[in-house]
């Protein structure tokens, strides 16, 4: 497990934070390692702590008619679970590791004080709730205006990443799962195999070891912009 004076300095909440203040956080803090493949947090459940990834990742879902969304992704330096220590309601969603991880874990009233005590902590906490709040509106907006196939085009846009050669094709690495895919565009599996396939078929996109290829960007996002203009 790391210690806790090599990893807070590195979270970028803090990043304005001198080392008598983050000595004071840290201090504050439980540690916690979770395996890949366990629950951090169960949807609706009590707890107002608020977790810092400090190695690993982790996974936002949310469970409604025996159906489960994948919202986001969380990755070593970001955080959750502040919407409970803002309100003191229920978890609003589950919290997945989906590789090992290592976990600072802190209680509200310390995330609350380091707010009111620290402007820069505040208007970062302020944008990441406005992030969530956008993100939300646009999967609501995509979920009740875009077929299954359009909300598939958009979330490959937005899960790919360079690929790390200057001439290559943006990629999604690691590759989801098409049953991953399908939770994040609220489909099932074989819809995403299908739709996958076409746009294989098509010229779009090519599925290589470890990732998935977009190989016409323009093209995509035009669709993408051209379906929520219908």
């Amino acid at each position: 497990m790391p210690q806790p004076t090599e990893t807070f300095a590195r979270i970028p909440l803090f990043r304005s934070l001198d080392q008598p203040a983050l000595q004071r956080l840290q201090s504050a803090c439980t540690w916690r390692h979770a395996p890949a493949g366990q629950w951090v947090i169960d949807h609706e459940a009590e707890g107002t702590d608020v977790f810092f990834v400090l190695r690993g990742q982790v996974r936002v879902v949310v469970s409604l008619g025996g159906r489960e969304t994948i919202l986001r992704d969380i990755s070593a330096g970001e955080f959750f679970g502040e919407l409970a220590a803002l309100d003191a309601k229920p978890r609003s969603a589950g919290i997945l590791a989906i590789s090992d991880s290592s976990l600072a874990c802190m209680p509200a009233t310390e995330f609350r004080r380091a707010i009111h005590a620290h402007p820069d902590v505040c208007d970062q906490v302020l944008a990441v709730l406005v992030g969530q709040i956008r993100m939300l509106a646009n999967r609501t907006s995509e979920t009740s205006g875009l077929s299954v196939k359009q909300r598939l085009w958009a979330e490959l846009l937005r899960l790919a990443r360079p690929s790390g050669s200057p001439a290559g094709p943006p990629v999604v690495s690691p590759p989801c799962t098409h049953a991953e895919l399908a939770a994040r565009v609220s489909s099932h599996r074989e819809a995403v195999t299908r739709e996958l396939s076409a746009l294989e078929r098509a010229g779009l996109i090519a599925r290589r070891r470890g990732a998935i290829a977009l190989l016409d960007v323009e093209r995509l996002r035009r669709m993408v912009t051209d379906a929520t203009m219908e």
